[in-house]
C-alpha cells in the first residue's frame, strides 16, 4: 500500500514538472514571437512597464486593437495630394526649420488619419504603427521626441526629424497593400523626394 502511494505521488509529482516545464516553454515561444515582431519596440515597452508580464500584455493588447481596424492604403489622389504637400514642408525648411517640423508632423497625422488609423494621441498613434510598421514607427517616435523640444533644438537636430518623418512618410504613401487586416506590402515606387531638406545657411544653434 506504501509502495502504491509513493509511485501515485511520484507520477502526481512528474505530472506537475511536466505542466510547469510546458508552460516555460510556451511563454519562452510567445515571448520570441513578440521580440521578432515588433524588436526593439518590445525592449522600449519592457523598459516602460517593467515588468515582461506587462510589457508582452500591451503588445498583445496592440496587436487584437489593430487587427479590428480597417486599415487601408491611399489612393492616388490622396498620394499626390500629401506628397505636395511633404515637398512644400521640406522647402519651408530653409525659412523656417521649427515650423517645417510642426507642418511634417501634422501630414504625417493626417495620412495616417486617412489610411485609416485612429486618431487619438500620439502614444495611441505610435502603438499602433508598430503592429504594422516596427521600423518606420521608431523614426517616427525620434521624430516626435525632437518635435516636442523644437524650440530648443539645433537646426541640425531639426532636420533629422524631418529625416526621420520622411521615412514613415514614405512608407504610409507608398504602401499599397491590399486593404483590410492583411499584411503591409511595400510597392516599389521612386524615391527621388527622399533627399535632405535643403540647407538653411544659418549657423548651428
Amino acid at each position: 500500500m506504501q509502495d502504491q502511494e509513493t509511485t501515485v505521488a511520484i507520477i502526481a509529482i512528474a505530472l506537475v514538472l511536466l505542466a510547469l516545464l510546458l508552460w516555460f516553454l510556451n511563454r519562452r515561444r510567445q515571448t520570441q514571437v513578440l521580440r521578432d515582431k515588433f524588436g526593439d519596440e518590445y525592449d522600449r515597452t519592457l523598459e516602460a512597464k517593467g515588468r515582461r508580464s506587462e510589457a508582452e500584455a500591451e503588445l498583445r493588447e496592440r496587436e487584437a486593437r489593430v487587427k479590428q481596424l480597417e486599415i487601408h492604403p491611399l489612393d492616388d489622389n490622396q498620394r499626390m495630394r500629401f506628397t505636395a504637400q511633404w515637398q512644400e514642408a521640406k522647402a519651408l525648411f530653409v525659412d523656417s526649420p521649427v515650423e517645417a517640423v510642426a507642418r511634417g508632423d501634422r501630414i504625417i497625422g493626417e495620412m495616417m488619419g486617412a489610411r485609416g488609423y485612429p486618431m487619438g494621441d500620439f502614444e495611441r498613434r505610435h502603438g499602433d504603427l508598430t503592429v504594422q510598421h516596427q521600423e518606420v514607427a521608431r523614426h517616427y517616435l525620434e521624430g516626435q521626441e525632437i518635435a516636442r523640444r523644437s524650440g530648443e533644438a539645433t537646426t541640425e537636430e531639426l532636420r533629422r526629424a524631418i529625416n526621420h518623418y520622411e521615412k514613415l512618410f514614405h512608407e504610409l504613401v507608398e504602401d499599397r497593400g491590399a486593404a483590410g487586416h492583411g499584411d503591409d506590402t511595400m510597392a516599389s515606387q521612386s524615391q527621388s523626394q527622399s533627399s535632405e531638406p535643403p540647407a538653411t545657411g544659418r549657423p548651428l544653434h
